[in-house]
């Protein structure tokens, strides 16, 4: 197990610093179902944490946890060495936390360089009236977040389609725009549920080569979920892993893949109560 308080260098020359965020003790229940029961684990500053387990681990549970849409009844989320009151998702994302979801949560009815732009609601500082008006200060405002906007889009490498409606977009290129969204908030740790769900071989290669180059030129801090294994085996630095609301395994992916439970999760073994 990975214990250096300050960070380490990956194989590959990557700096990964600090923990950023750490779940200690979390339970969560709906009604009687304990979809989390006592969970801890970190993310560190700079790397890609996987979170897997089989279906009905509790995985998206978990990651609605970090992000603010479940409040957990027992434990504490700490951000950046701070104890995280209840909040809002809104409030969430204002801490530079993004996310992109399991089902696709676009605005079929916007171009994609307005559904990106949504992206920036964070960082837009005038009001309503202002942004109406489109003068002085709200002009440069929009100015500048288009430009982000932009370059989200060139890094995509979705130019071609910036000004088609989401709704005439397959699959694959959907999953891409709410990438897109999520990174146009330039978050400081970037949440994404399934990102690949769906996608054939070559939309996943391209998927996979975005995530790295993300945390490899942005110093983005990931977090996924994912169930194809050889994805999570080549894109994650640690991996935690869940069954039945339970933590059964933490560690680097060979530590991982060579954990009796996890093999025993995934081959379908009986558990014992």
């Amino acid at each position: 197990m990975l214990d250096q308080a300050d960070g380490y260098m990956t194989a590959d020359g990557r700096q990964i610093g600090p923990v950023v965020m750490e779940m200690k003790n979390i339970t969560l229940r709906f009604g009687g179902v304990e979809a989390i029961k006592n969970i801890s684990f970190d993310i560190r500053e700079g790397e890609v944490r996987a979170i897997i387990g089989p279906n009905g681990a509790g995985k998206s549970s978990m990651l609605n946890v970090i992000s603010g849409f479940y409040v957990p009844q027992d434990g504490q989320v700490l951000y950046k060495g701070v104890q995280r009151p209840q909040m809002r998702p809104y409030q969430v994302a204002q801490q530079g936390i993004a996310r992109t979801f399991q089902n696709i949560a676009l605005f079929e009815g916007m171009s994609v360089l307005d559904n990106v732009m949504t992206g920036r609601l964070t960082h837009m500082k005038t009001g309503m009236f202002s942004q109406a008006l489109w003068k002085g200060r709200a002009e440069k405002e929009e100015t500048a977040n288009r430009e982000v906007a932009e370059r989200i889009i060139d890094f995509l490498e979705i130019q071609a389609i910036r000004k088609t409606p989401v709704a005439r977009l397959p699959y694959g290129l959907k999953k891409r725009v709410e990438l897109a969204r999520a990174l146009a908030a330039e978050p400081s740790l970037l949440l994404l549920d399934e990102p690949m769900a769906g996608m054939n071989v070559e939309e996943k290669e391209d998927m996979s080569r975005f995530i790295l180059s993300m945390n490899d030129e942005f110093g983005t801090t990931i977090a996924l979920i994912e169930h194809d294994m050889g994805v999570v085996m080549d894109l994650s630095d640690r991996v935690v892993v869940m069954d039945y609301g339970k933590k059964i395994g933490d560690g680097t992916p060979d530590e991982v893949r060579n954990n009796q439970a996890v093999i025993d999760a995934y081959l379908g073994v009986a558990h014992d109560e």
